[in-house]
């Protein structure tokens, strides 16, 4: 077998095109945008932690706004949750993430991180989480 200049560039190619798709995949995932107006609310997703389809938490998990734009809030409500991401099926206890938009005086973006803290069985972990806010009055 014979390998030439051009399978080789081929193969290169494939690479590439590969792991570029694979990067703007993950990067999609991981950047989720949303615009408010004055007084509005939006759910931004669930809240839990599971082994094996059972959850783990103790608790509540807990939001802290380590950066973001003035009146923005973040809150955590108690809720049951199906964590379809590890595909399970039923319901777990968990929470639902929610960001409210108070008096917004003028149009902004703004970039969000927020740290979720959930107490578990096994103690106490941290995530974060990144959101892109457009606020309008």
């Amino acid at each position: 077998m014979r390998i030439t200049p051009f399978s080789v560039a081929v193969i290169c190619a494939a690479l590439l095109f590969g792991l570029e798709e694979a990067r703007a995949q993950s990067w999609q995932m991981n950047t989720q945008s949303y615009a408010l107006k004055s007084g509005e609310s939006t759910e931004v997703g669930d809240l839990y932690w599971v082994v094996n389809c059972q959850s783990q938490l103790q608790g509540p998990p807990e939001v802290t706004i380590m950066d973001g734009p003035p009146g923005v809030t973040a809150s955590v409500t108690e809720a049951m949750v199906v964590p379809r991401f590890q595909q399970c099926a039923k319901a777990v206890k968990g929470a639902k993430l929610k960001l409210s938009a108070h008096e917004i005086q003028e149009p902004s973006n703004s970039l969000m991180t927020l740290r979720i803290r959930y107490r578990t069985k096994d103690g106490v972990r941290d995530k974060s989480m990144n959101f892109t806010i457009s606020l309008f009055p």
